[in-house]
């Protein structure tokens, strides 16, 4: 099959949700992606921080076809071996307490919203209800993740949205304590804002709002569904903040390339959710919980996170030796690139047709390679970045 069949099929049965780069990717390894014309590229995407080990990890692809013939998929109606192994294996890795599974970072990030929510009620009746986000956050696609992401740019078309969030600017303690009314249950933010142009808060602001929700009794909620697993060179970017959230949402590379989502719960929220309160068809599917299983294994010990950290920084001095780069920020392998010429966009699709694949946020060029990318691969990727912004 041609890339003009795809293209032209894509078109006529697929509803147009997507612009998409001119390539059908048909296989990969590692960090290498192949096309359907056998063009290889260097893969700086890891589909937007979800392969964590990359393409066909060997480990990974093992732990998912030994499931797959064993038992694909039960309601959560009955117990899972899997499900408790992950749901253990990422308390211990967090300090939380309890873990809901589910299959997404916005699933995640809703069932976040409804334990704020009925904790606050529980505890307080129904006058506390609203959620303040940060200005330039992004929480989801849903209506209501959507109302609670922090740009304007989102706030269109699909009226009325969920009611409920008031928006603080970030790094501002001034506004956010001003936000903090009466009705407010919960803080929720993302460390590193990865939509919003891989923008990192500050510790003090951090430490000031965490303190502050202490003070309040606000839950402190942390969206880690970009940050989380291992990508910043902690295991959560809140631990490199040494904060204690009250619930922290993950999914993107916990299952490797499978869907799955965690919002995990602190001591004040491990028993704020009952049965019949809110549930989910597929989340801790067994065959995604032996990728998490697989992941959580081989991303979680110190000489792997360190690794990350040493990749990331190496990464960030590279680039500032390439012409057209003006600032390379962010933590670990989640790396933003302000270019001088303010043309992302334009370079993103170039860089494609040179053999490299790169995600753009805002209007800067955004890196969120497989975790485990080789020395080697990133130099070719840099390479293609070079020929490509210096052209």
């Amino acid at each position: 099959m041609t890339f003009e069949t795809i293209k032209n099929d894509e078109q006529q049965y697929m509803v147009h949700a997507y612009g998409r780069f001119p390539v059908a990717l048909v296989s990969g390894k590692g960090a290498t992606a192949v096309d359907v014309d056998g063009q290889e590229y260097i893969d700086f995407t890891s589909g937007i921080g979800v392969n964590s080990l990359g393409y066909c990890d060997a480990g990974w692809t093992k732990a998912v076809s030994e499931q797959a013939a064993t038992l694909q998929h039960i309601s959560n109606l009955y117990y899972s071996p899997l499900q408790t192994e992950v749901s253990k294996t990422l308390c211990g890795l967090s300090g939380m307490q309890k873990v809901f599974l589910c299959n997404s970072g916005a699933e995640a990030n809703e069932c976040a919203i409804k334990i704020a929510r009925k904790y606050s009620f529980d505890k307080y009746g129904g006058s506390r209800q609203k959620i303040v986000t940060l200005e330039n956050s992004f929480h989801g696609r849903t209506v209501t993740t959507l109302a609670a992401t922090g740009q304007d740019v989102f706030h269109n078309y699909f009226f009325p949205f969920t009611e409920g969030f008031v928006f603080a600017k970030a790094n501002d303690i001034a506004d956010l304590q001003a936000k903090l009314t009466d009705d407010v249950c919960a803080v929720f933010m993302e460390l590193i804002q990865g939509e919003g142009g891989v923008m990192p808060l500050s510790k003090a602001f951090v430490e000031a709002a965490a303190a502050l929700c202490r003070e309040k009794d606000i839950l402190l909620m942390v969206d880690e569904v970009q940050t989380g697993i291992a990508r910043t060179g902690h295991f959560f970017c809140y631990q490199g903040y040494g904060i204690q959230p009250d619930v922290v949402t993950a999914a993107k590379g916990l299952g490797g390339g499978l869907p799955i989502g965690a919002c995990l719960c602190g001591e004040k929220t491990a028993d704020v959710m009952t049965p019949g309160t809110h549930g989910t068809t597929f989340g801790g599917n067994p065959i995604a919980c032996a990728a998490a299983k697989e992941v959580l294994s081989r991303v979680s010990t110190e000489a792997f996170l360190q690794e990350v950290s040493e990749k990331g920084a190496y990464i960030r001095e590279k680039l500032m030796t390439i012409g057209n780069v003006k600032e390379a920020r962010g933590q670990g392998m989640m790396i933003g690139i302000v270019t001088e010429k303010d043309n992302a966009k334009e370079m993103a699709g170039k860089c494609l047709a040179n053999g490299l694949l790169i995600l753009t946020a805002k209007n800067l060029l955004r890196l969120l390679p497989p975790l485990t990318i080789t020395y080697e691969e990133i130099d070719k990727g840099l390479a293609i970045l070079k020929k490509t912004m210096e052209a």
